[in-house]
């Protein structure tokens, strides 16, 4: 009887371990947005080092995506440092907190006029 509980008992576990883990899966759904790369140092003065920030308009305001830095973010900084910018659409997963934006990039691709 006290097996049977153990067992029972795990496998509660499992089952709410995996709906944890769908929930955060969810979370790391890709998204694309198309707007304005600026560095966020040379530009908006508003990052230590300069890193991707792409403004995107949303309800009549402007939204600021931070791009983590990764290769992909890396690889399409230079054109814009210096305050240079560039229409882009970027292609990652999106993550809020505390109102700021970020995003991790997986595509970057200059818009062309």
């Amino acid at each position: 009887m006290k097996k049977l509980k153990l067992i029972l008992a795990l496998l509660a576990g499992l089952a709410v371990a995996g709906s944890t883990l769908t929930a955060l899966a969810a979370d790391d759904k890709e998204t694309t947005i198309t707007g304005t790369m600026v560095c966020g140092k040379c530009t908006l003065h508003e990052t230590k080092e300069c890193q991707n920030v792409v403004q995107v308009t949303e309800d009549g305001k402007t939204v600021n995506y931070y791009l983590k830095q990764n290769d992909v973010s890396k690889a399409a900084h230079e054109p814009i440092c210096g305050g240079s910018s560039e229409k882009v659409t970027v292609t990652g997963t999106v993550k809020e907190k505390g109102g700021k934006k970020t995003m991790t990039p997986t595509k970057i691709e200059v818009v062309k006029s």
